[in-house]
């Protein structure tokens, strides 16, 4: 991949990986732009292309409502975060394990991870760092180096796309049976579509 896909590949999937970690009504609303989708880098990809064209649609039938913003932060607070807890869990570890959620193996490898690149996970909702938004955010810095010339950062990259490619599918099955044709249906489908560019 050239420097220049990977400089917007890295900031396309920080997009997404922001999206996943607050719903808009913190985020802003870039998000509910038509627009936004319909010029969003699809890296020559007809998968990504598919995805976001689908996002596009799914922002135009959500935009039309009197309080978008409201509707997809309820969105957001139901699949994320609960209560009693969330109906679509954010955590790799709930697809590794038998369901559960909490600090597992993922998490530890995920902090480890984070260690080596001397990143600190600084959210003020005090996630586990096997999060999908942080995953999606390590995956860009991880592209970033790589722009920069760290070869490490560059050998790591399609590795760890691939091992998100591994769970996130689930994660996405699990947002479209509670929330089918939703605002986070869309963002899991352009982000698994992002994941096979890397």
């Amino acid at each position: 991949m050239v420097s220049h896909e990977r400089d917007r590949l890295d900031q396309a999937l920080a997009f997404l990986g922001n999206s996943l970690l607050a719903p808009l009504s913190q985020t802003g609303q870039m998000g509910l732009d038509e627009g936004f989708w319909r010029t969003f880098p699809s890296f020559e990809s007809s998968e990504v292309r598919a995805a976001l064209d689908r996002m596009a649609r799914i922002v135009r039938r959500v935009a039309s409502s009197d309080d978008a913003v409201s509707e997809v932060s309820v969105e957001f607070t139901h699949l994320f975060v609960g209560p009693p807890r969330p109906a679509a869990a954010p955590w790799e570890t709930a697809y590794r394990t038998d369901g559960h959620v909490g600090f597992g193996a993922a998490t530890v490898d995920m902090q480890q991870r984070l260690e080596r690149l001397k990143l600190k996970v600084s959210n003020k909702n005090r996630q586990y760092a096997d999060h999908v938004g942080l995953e999606l955010l390590y995956l860009s810095e991880l592209l970033r180096r790589a722009g920069e010339g760290d070869e490490e950062c560059a050998q790591e990259a399609p590795a760890f796309a691939a091992k998100m490619g591994e769970w996130v599918p689930a994660l996405r099955e699990r947002i479209a049976h509670e929330a089918s044709g939703g605002y986070y249906e869309g963002i899991a489908d352009v982000a698994l579509a992002l994941l096979a560019c890397v």
